[in-house]
């Protein structure tokens, strides 16, 4: 299927192939024009070849040496009809002619043409003023060979353009490569023309053969090189293909514009690959978009069935609710992942789901793996394009052979990445948070929830937990309510972490260590940059069955500290300014203090699942006590109310 040269011999028997498959694809009851009609006859889509004279006087009156793969193909046929679907004559050597910009193309690109502009983009806006027209009788489309935009081999790039594309001139390597997409577009449109007898030559037979062999090596791990497979199957109309590609493409993060070609309308696979489209299109737009009609495309010929499982997935994922489903061994791992995503066990989560993948069994033959898993919003975000490759490269389905690759983790151990910057910024955050011993992530809210009633919400990311508790656009430090993301922090410990804490109060703090500790220890981290000229702060305070046990709070040059504190844990050792009389700015204390809290304690925070996935909030009791006679508090309105004020 591969040409590999613009040689003579090449475009003999290329465009043999493609003159007899285009006879053999036009209906009996075609009306076709009396050039059409000859070459249906002929089964030859070209001319007789020029010889070599008038090839001669061609380039003489150019002024230019042909490009090699034109010159030779004009040794075959001096000229072409039908180059694809809306091209519909390319010159010969009486045609070609230097492009007349009668519409004023250059003046339009160029203007658009930034300062800095790569050479490529200069080629593409100037191809105008310099090139070879080849398009003879077209759909609007002009067909460029540009003499300045050329190889080491002396090809030419071909341009194409249409006013319809919106868009830069589409550029191919040289006429030859240009012809060979030209006839992928035929192979595509006539393969999509439902309304002619069935399209099959010994083309598409080879490459459907290849198509079938692509998913087998796509389910025995090789995924790149059947990706390569289907992605030139596709081009040339073939069915399944996309469908295959793209759900190679979307497990490895790819999915602008990939929507699995009419696959999701499919009543076998639209459980599976319908909730993905769905949870795309809700994570972009927001959950309040309206899908009614949406997917049409997607869902054309299927049962209503189909339609209503569209808007039940879709009133699932605006709640938060939705949960991918599977079937045997594979279904019972997904629960369990899904158990252990919930509490941001997210690496846990990935080994369950690595370890049952070879239980897989795919509903039909066109699925290639687990992609629904995608929609789930508490297993999507722990499939990483780089899990998505390791998920990709496990045998599986029916070529399942039962080893599958080690895991590797993406969570850090411990707690000491809280002291570096935010990824893809240079600013450390501050956060607050509880670690409680002896007591499951949901029991939380009974020992220092905002009230009796507090009870967990649904997984959701912790801005969009925080965007919807702002409804009233009122803050205040009078009633320092955090909201909470919790999980699980180690053995046998569970976490609560705010990162968008408010102030640290040192007068009015009230540690919720005391609450939490009701069953065992609990621990409270709180930790803020520079704050204008009171310095950094770090807070550590521990307790036990209801007893704080000991306490440090440095805060700038002052260090606070209460009870019998464990050697590794006090702060002269782990804040040497403060130590020295200086003042602490953050920096090398809080990454030693939060690893000797890991260590003494055998606890971690899963930077993942707080960074990317989705974890249950709750709102704590007041981490701050009333203000007493004369102390003074902030409340901050935004919204109608302008501004804000203090009150006493």
């Amino acid at each position: 299927m591969t040409e590999t040269a613009g040689a003579h011999d090449d475009w003999r028997r290329f465009l043999t192939r493609w003159s007899e498959e285009w006879a053999d694809a036009c209906a009996l009851d075609d009306e076709l024009g009396p050039d059409d009609e000859e070459a249906r006859r002929a089964r030859w889509l070209g001319f007789a070849p020029a010889p070599p004279a008038r090839i001669e006087a061609l380039e003489e009156r150019l002024g230019h040496r042909l490009p090699p793969s034109y010159r030779t193909f004009l040794e075959v046929t001096d000229g072409w009809r039908h180059a694809g679907g809306f091209v519909w004559r390319l010159a010969g050597t009486a045609d070609a002619r230097w492009y007349e910009d009668d519409a004023g193309l250059a003046e339009i690109f160029q203007e658009d043409l930034a300062k800095d502009a790569s050479r490529e983009e200069v080629l593409e806006a100037t191809i105008w003023t310099r090139a070879l027209e080849l398009a003879v009788d077209s759909d609007a489309v002009a067909v460029l060979l540009d003499p300045e935009d050329v190889d080491e081999h002396g090809e030419w790039a071909l341009y194409t353009w249409a006013p319809w594309t919106a868009g830069p001139p589409e550029r191919h390597a040289s006429f030859w490569e240009f012809m060979r997409d030209a006839y992928r577009e035929f192979h595509s449109l006539r393969a999509r023309d439902d309304d002619r007898p069935e399209f099959v030559n010994a083309t598409t037979r080879e490459l459907d053969a290849r198509v079938a062999e692509a998913r087998r090596d796509a389910l025995r791990g090789a995924y790149a090189s059947a990706e390569e497979v289907l992605t030139e199957a596709r081009e040339f109309g073939r069915p399944r293909a996309g469908a295959l590609r793209d759900q190679i493409r979307w497990l490895l993060g790819d999915r602008y514009a990939r929507t699995f070609e009419g696959l999701a309308g499919d009543p076998v696979y639209a459980p599976e690959l319908l909730p993905a489209l769905l949870a795309e299109e809700t994570e972009h737009r927001g959950r309040s978009w309206d899908a009614d009609g949406a997917y049409a495309a997607h869902l054309r010929g299927g049962p209503d069935g189909t339609r209503e499982l569209e808007h039940e997935v879709l009133g699932r994922l605006r709640e938060g609710t939705y949960a991918y489903v599977a079937r045997g061994p594979f279904g019972d791992a997904v629960r369990t992942a899904r158990e252990q995503a919930r509490w941001g066990e997210t690496d846990a989560a990935w080994r369950t789901l690595l370890a049952a993948l070879p239980d897989w069994r795919p509903p039909g033959p066109d699925l290639l793996a687990p992609v629904g898993l995608l929609a789930d919003p508490l297993l999507g975000p722990v499939l990483t394009p780089e899990r998505g490759r390791v998920l990709l490269s496990t045998p599986r389905g029916e070529e399942a052979t039962g080893v599958v690759p080690a895991a590797v983790d993406q969570d850090p151990r411990g707690l000491a990445w809280l002291a570096e910057p935010a990824p893809g910024s240079d600013r450390r955050q501050a956060y607050r948070f509880v670690l409680v011993e002896g007591v499951e992530p949901a029991a939380l809210p009974g020992l220092f929830g905002a009230d009796d009633g507090t009870a967990l919400r649904v997984p959701m990311q912790e801005w969009e937990a925080r965007r919807t508790l702002r409804t009233d656009g009122v803050s205040s430090s009078y009633d320092d309510q955090a909201l909470v993301s919790v999980g699980r922090a180690g053995d046998g410990w569970s976490f609560a972490v705010d990162r968008e804490p408010q102030p640290f109060h040192d007068v009015r703090f009230v540690s919720p260590a005391v609450a939490a500790s009701r069953y065992g220890r609990a621990v409270v981290v709180w930790a803020e940059p520079d704050s204008f000229d009171r310095g950094a702060l770090f807070h550590l305070s521990v307790a036990e069955h209801g007893v704080e046990r000991y306490a440090f709070t440095v805060f700038g040059g002052r260090c606070e500290r209460s009870g019998e504190i464990p050697p590794e844990l006090v702060p002269e050792r782990l804040f040497p300014e403060v130590r020295d009389g200086g003042r602490y700015r953050r920096g090398l204390g809080e990454a030693a203090a939060l690893d000797a809290v890991a260590a003494r304690f055998g606890v971690t925070l899963p930077r993942f699942a707080l960074d990317h996935g989705r974890l249950h909030t709750f709102r704590t009791r007041s981490w701050t006590r009333p203000p007493e006679s004369g102390e003074t508090y902030t409340v901050i309105t935004v919204g109608p109310r302008r501004g804000g004020r203090s009150e006493a």
